[in-house]
């Protein structure tokens, strides 16, 4: 037998740049596979689950520790998916690390947990009384873990700890805790004795005097030979769930108790899914017109040469169908797709329509599920059960191992964009090159391109087909401008309608149709000013105002979530005088109640859809007519299909346009294009009304022209000049530190080194915006790469750079975060 050990590099969830080397004692070696999780201590405590990336022979420079065990019998971590892992890293300026943290749920991720527990023999004659109530809640229990202390206990416990350790009275062992718990259902059947008609009657003569539990009997009896129409459809089966059978039977669980503990009945419990959707019979989807069934062949043909096909198609041209069509054949050819939305709020209406076509074969994949349910979608999806994944940007995560092809729906939305923490990766760029790992093709889906993508296309790297035409010919809306400036000129607008707008809204009532208004901006008021000294409450952690949220009377920060009570007097000078400035969607919500107090009205914004469920209720309320008005940021301008709506409103345009970012005409005009896109969709033409103070501005223009290539083209000719994507390149450095000066001087110095390679393609620094954030001060550098320059280069460049300026002591605790492709 050979005498060469066995090592393993393992990926541990902490940001650091490197793997971890452990060696794989001789009883693991047969289970250590790659992609297989491993439990090893990291540090001289804590304990980590790592996933195993490569096994070899090659002893490291520095003393092993030992995998204690290895999780799994097969592999979590597919092969594709640590290629991709790779390419994210380089790609991203990330760790391993980091994208093991975003990219496993956290049900398998297993942590260590820091246990308490009493020695034997210890001396309790030198205690304080917080120590005293510390051994009072370790006596009756084995072990304690400091979080339940922390919560038992109405003082800070970890000094407590410390002198109880001191004194040789406790002691700490970490324990992996396990954070993905199975459901189980308990199921009740008829003991088999039971069928024996002559034993049944014995029991029956029995239960004379217990008179409930032989009517639960004879009931469950009946359950199990006929079913129950009336109760949910229930069918005549052998087993039954424990709640249906007290619900039908009106028993109590006292008496089926009884039964069970006289063998009449079985109890088991079984493990179940949580991933109840609803039950639909597969059904066919409607037939493609001939402008769909053109535009899908020309898909197809392009696949042939193209790995990256984009979908230029108008609203409601029935971009969803062709989809549809396309995933059939992928299934059909024994492929899984991944089929990615930009924002959760789409997966409720999109869901139904997909199960309908493809039943359990559909896995819906986002951040508003809890960890068991996520950790049963990457189980089901490993184990084959679902083909069809409709998810967010994590659900590029996955385990795929047959993936055929991934649709990227409104391509164009900056929320495929991760921001924090790493990986800060575009969901809709990656995907590209998940699909070459897969050797897949990428479907991307709009109305209105990223200028990048629609540059790809017209130089050749992309395919693109185009989709003029609305299903059933359905005339684009009309959009009309309502003159803010004008209307306060001759002092005509109410609050914050002019006058066109609220027209328009009383006529669309009367008429009983809906209406979407749409202000990309939360809360009641974007700040809070003194009339008499202009002061404007900020937060205690970062360079910004605080924004007025009237449902809960509280002023709130949208950075660090600090929040505090809103009072009509000035902090500053004491004067009653304080007033709301701008506004959000609650304000809209509350203004719109004075001019229409009968109507019903709902908001979707981010407070208002806090859990899964608050975003098919709004949805589905609006759907089936339950609501007239429906109020909303961005959420509902992303691909949401109304029958009803004749009506939108875009209450502030000019906020959108007067943002300072480079991006800021493209973000408008489609914004403006896609919530305009969600009037009239099915009956007759519909409305938009976009009120704002610059009515000859040149985007304002495109939007009710319906002119893509115009914008497109005038943007495209600023970038150039200005040296901006798809010409060049961006990575942006954020510097940040708690001290103002050490930021500063943190910051000229990358500028400095970073200058001497790169010339004027360095920008800054500079204070952006929003310079503190949770009472740290940033400073931003933008490095500008040409497209022919070697990306990968550049990095190794910046990053050489950045851990030079770490060096110095003085900068030991700022943050160095690249950003690359920032959005």
């Amino acid at each position: 037998m050979s005498n060469i050990k066995t090592y393993a590099d393992l990926i541990i969830p902490v940001p650091l740049p490197k793997l971890f080397t452990y060696a794989v004692p001789e009883n693991l070696i047969s289970e250590c596979e790659q992609g297989k999780r491993a439990i090893v201590q990291f540090g001289t405590k804590k304990m980590y689950t790592g996933v195993i990336k490569n096994i070899h022979k090659n002893k490291p420079v520095y003393e092993t520790k030992n995998i204690i065990s290895i999780l799994d019998n097969n592999s979590v971590i597919n092969s594709f998916q640590l290629k991709f892992w790779d390419w994210i890293a380089e790609y991203y300026m990330c760790t391993l690390g980091e994208i093991y943290k975003a990219a496993l749920p956290a049900g398998l991720k297993l942590e260590s947990e820091t246990n308490i527990m009493l020695n034997d023999n210890a001396d309790y004659s030198d205690i304080s009384e917080k120590e005293e109530i510390v051994i009072g809640l370790l006596t009756n229990e084995e072990s304690l873990t400091i979080s339940k202390l922390e919560k038992e206990t109405d003082f800070n416990v970890l000094p407590v700890l410390k002198k109880l350790t001191d004194k040789n009275i406790i002691s700490a062992e970490e324990r992996i805790k396990k954070r993905y718990k199975p459901k189980f259902e308990e199921y009740i059947f008829l003991s088999e004795k039971m069928n024996d008609e002559k034993y049944l009657s014995k029991v029956l003569d029995k239960l004379k005097r217990a008179k409930k539990q032989s009517e639960l009997l004879m009931n469950f009896i009946y359950l199990s030979k006929y079913g129950s129409e009336n109760f949910g459809g229930i069918k005549p089966a052998k087993t039954f769930l424990k709640k249906d059978v007290l619900k039908f039977c009106e028993a109590t669980p006292a008496n089926l108790k009884a039964l069970i503990e006289k063998g009449y009945l079985i109890s088991e419990k079984k493990e179940v899914s949580r991933l109840i959707a609803e039950k639909y019979e597969n059904t066919e989807f409607k037939k493609l017109n001939s402008f769909q069934l053109k535009a899908l062949a020309e898909i197809k043909e392009n696949f042939e040469e193209k790995d990256v096909v984009l979908l230029h198609g108008v609203t409601s041209s029935g971009k969803t169908e062709i989809y549809i069509k396309l995933i059939e054949e992928q299934l059909a050819a024994g492929k899984q797709v991944l089929y990615l939305l930009p924002e959760i709020a789409l997966t409720a209406q999109i869901t139904t329509r997909l199960e309908k076509v493809f039943g359990n074969k559909l896995g819906i994949y986002h951040s508003k599920f809890n960890d068991n349910e996520r950790v049963e979608v990457w189980k089901n999806l490993q184990s084959g059960k679902f083909k069809l994944i409709l998810g967010v940007r994590s659900s590029i995560f996955l385990p795929f191992d047959n993936l055929g092809l991934i649709i990227v729906d409104e391509e164009h939305e900056n929320t495929y964009k991760q921001y924090n923490p790493a990986p800060r990766y575009h969901a809709r760029d990656a995907s590209a090159v998940l699909a070459r790992l897969y050797k897949a093709k990428v479907l991307l889906g709009t109305a209105t391109p990223s200028l990048e993508s629609y540059y790809n296309a017209k130089t050749g790297k992309y395919a693109i087909v185009e989709l003029k035409q609305r299903y059933k010919d359905i005339k684009l809306p009309e959009i009309q401008i309502a003159d803010t400036k004008e209307a306060r000129r001759k002092k005509q607008m109410k609050s914050l309608f002019a006058p066109k707008i609220l027209e328009n809204i009383k006529q669309t009532l009367e008429n009983k149709e809906q209406i979407i208004l749409f202000q990309n901006r939360r809360g009641f008021s974007p700040f809070t000013e003194c009339e008499t000294c202009g002061y404007i409450p900020k937060c205690e952690h970062c360079d910004v105002s605080l924004t007025f949220h009237k449902f809960t009377g509280q002023l709130v920060c949208h950075y660090c979530g600090y929040s505090e009570k809103a009072t009509r007097v000035c902090k500053a000078c004491e004067s009653p005088a304080m007033t709301t400035r701008g506004f959000g969607t609650q304000k809209i919500e509350d203004e719109i109640k004075v001019f229409f107090p009968d109507v019903k009205i709902a908001r979707m914004d981010l407070d208002s859809t806090g859990s899964k469920k608050s975003y098919h209720k709004i949805i589905y309320d609006f759907e089936n007519g339950n609501t007239d008005i429906l109020i909303g940021t961005q959420m509902v301008s992303k691909g949401l299909d109304f029958d009803n709506v004749a009506l939108v409103g875009i209450m502030n345009a000019d906020n959108m346009l007067n943002f300072p970012d480079f991006r800021a005409f493209e973000r408008s005009f489609q914004l403006m294009a896609q919530v305009s896109g969600r009037a009239g969709r099915k009956n007759k033409q519909g409305k938009v009304i976009i009120q704002t103070s610059d009515k000859n501005h040149p985007i304002i223009k495109n939007v009710i022209q319906n002119d893509y290539e115009a914008m497109f083209n005038s943007q495209l000719a600023l970038r150039k000049q200005y040296r901006y994507p798809p010409f060049y390149r961006l990575i942006k450095l954020n510097i940040s530190h708690k001290d103002k000066s050490v930021t500063d001087s943190a910051a000229e110095n990358l500028a400095k080194i970073l200058i001497s390679i790169f010339g004027n393609r360095v920008l800054g620094p500079e204070y952006p915006v929003i310079s503190r954030i949770k009472n740290r001060y940033i400073k931003t550098i933008l490095v500008k790469i040409e497209r022919k320059l070697s990306h990968r280069k550049a990095k190794e460049l910046i990053n050489l750079t950045i851990n030079k300026v770490k060096e110095n002591e003085k900068f030991k605790y700022v943050r160095f975060i690249a950003d690359v492709d920032p959005m």
